[in-house]
């Protein structure tokens, strides 16, 4: 189906629901004025939010004329001055306070943040002029006292973001409150049922738990470690409430943990694809969402519970009982045959935005697990340090419209994609502007590789360290395959906090 450029974005899956004037049930927030917004600076804290710096407007100085008189008068005089600055002063940084500080927090108050980005106290979206929001609540905590093993905030929102996964190895860090930085896990002390209690405080199952593993200190130097204290009895239901700081590791090694058997594929591919035939187990983890037997959208198994598809798939049929996930087949027609895992949650990101579709993310939740097999595995999510380079190969996959405005393809495409760099995907020849933090361009900017309608929500992976990556879900685009014109996708590595998040309270 395709797109006048001049019209705007369009997401690329018409499937079911043909019309383009839908009701939004999201409401578009309105951006200030751009000399409003403040910069992003990075920091330690776990608390991933858009911070501000703190800013105290500076009086304007005003020359004064220096009469010749005694000492006492000019004392009093620069004491006169001193008075009215302080003044000056304070009065600014109230009316920076209340106009400044709560516009944005009225705007920026239901932002839940990437994992990529880490903030300072001063965070937009909440009245906290020191220490970090709690959330919702408007609550404010001391960064000092985050991961400290006792809840402060009102929802315990503080003792949530703790751990974290890093790189391609499944590195596990630990926040320290002590040095409000990220360090690694010492061996000492370690056994698998730290392991899973670690991954069930990171968003996983215990049932899926797969293994810890050992590598050789690569992360942490002066920073030091954290280790388990083996003389506290009591871990409260939280691991940080037995984990120190450390300045040594006795092992000399630290804790990498696989929570899932993630990114493995039974039959993988050699060749360079460009829109050809899948076979069988070669994409594991791709789903086809569909309504009443009809497929719609793509989608991704991340466990077996959750599937990760794009925001603007259910925006307007957003029920569970509307919906049918179909994994393990290559073909729409066979699928006629089976009758799918029924839906039991639909969480769309509270943020997106329909008509830029900035956060198009979701994530389903099966009323039953999923049975992994040979054709059907989960990908691994991107671990936090773990980027896109756009010198990696990329693919893509769906049962998509082979060009613009055709029919879904009875059998699973793939094709290899290019991630391009997010300067010249937002340079006036390409897509001028619109690619914001969110979002992933990747194609071919020459044309004749894409996906297309029909692919929405699908799987944009990368390999590495032998495991496949979930990059990016399938979003948007003009046409299909255009010269210029690549495919938009969700940047899954933004979105990383907020999906354990919701698998961890879901």
């Amino acid at each position: 189906m395709a797109a006048d450029p001049n019209s705007g974005p369009y997401y690329i899956n018409y499937g079911f629901q043909q019309g383009r004037d839908r009701p939004s049930p999201y409401s578009v927030a309105v951006a200030p004025p751009p000399q409003c917004l403040p910069p992003h600076r990075p920091s330690a804290v776990p608390h991933y939010s858009p911070s501000a710096p703190t800013y105290t407007p500076t009086p304007q100085q005003y020359q004064q004329d220096r009469p010749a008189s005694s000492g006492r008068r000019t004392a009093c005089v620069a004491l006169s001055v001193v008075g009215v600055l302080f003044i000056l002063g304070v009065t600014g940084f109230l009316i920076w306070y209340f106009g400044f500080v709560k516009r944005l927090a009225v705007f920026d108050s239901t932002l839940w943040p990437s994992l990529s980005s880490s903030p300072t106290p001063e965070t937009v979206g909440s009245s906290c002029v020191f220490g970090v929001p709690c959330g919702s609540s408007g609550s404010c905590v001391s960064s000092s006292k985050w991961c400290d093993g006792t809840p402060d905030c009102p929802l315990g929102e503080d003792e949530e973001k703790c751990l974290r996964l890093y790189g391609s190895n499944f590195l596990l860090q630990a926040y320290s409150p002590t040095s409000q930085s990220w360090k690694p896990v010492c061996t000492d002390y370690w056994s698998d049922s730290y392991g899973k209690i670690s991954c069930e405080q990171i968003g996983y199952s215990r049932d899926t738990y797969l293994q810890f593993g050992k590598t050789s200190q690569i992360s942490g130097g002066s920073n030091g470690f954290m280790k388990l204290d083996s003389s506290f009895s009591n871990t409260g239901g939280k691991l940080q409430n037995r984990l120190t700081s450390s300045s040594s590791c006795s092992t000399g090694s630290v804790v990498t943990l696989r929570c899932i058997g993630c990114g493995v594929k039974s039959n993988p591919s050699t060749r360079i694809i460009g829109g050809t035939v899948a076979r069988a187990g070669e994409w594991p983890w791709q789903v086809s969402l569909q309504i009443n037997k009809q497929h719609i959208c793509g989608g991704t198994i991340i466990t077996p519970y959750w599937i990760v598809t794009a925001a603007h798939c259910v925006e307007t049929y957003s029920r569970p009982s509307y919906w049918t996930v179909v994994a393990g087949l290559l073909k729409l027609t066979e699928m006629q045959a089976v009758p799918g895992s029924s839906v039991s949650l639909i969480i769309a990101n509270k943020n997106y935005k329909s008509q830029t579709k900035d956060n198009d993310i979701a994530l389903m939740k099966l009323t039953r697990p999923l049975a992994f097999s040979d054709t059907v595995k989960p990908v691994c999510l991107p671990n936090v340090g773990l980027q896109a380079a756009p010198s990696s190969q990329y693919w893509i996959s769906g049962w998509g419209a082979s060009r613009e405005g055709g029919a879904a393809n009875e059998d699973l495409l793939m094709a290899r994609v290019s991630v391009i760099d997010q300067d010249t995907c937002n340079s006036a020849q390409v897509y001028n502007g619109l690619i914001t933090k969110t979002m992933i361009c990747a194609g071919v900017l020459q044309g004749g590789v894409d996906s297309c309608q029909g692919d929405s929500g699908g799987p944009l992976v990368t390999q590495e360290n032998s495991l496949w990556w979930l990059v990016g879900d399938t979003s948007w685009g003009y046409g299909c395959a255009q010269r210029n014109k690549p495919g938009v996708y969700g940047n899954v590595t933004y979105f990383l906090d907020w999906i354990y998040h919701q698998m961890q309270t879901n």
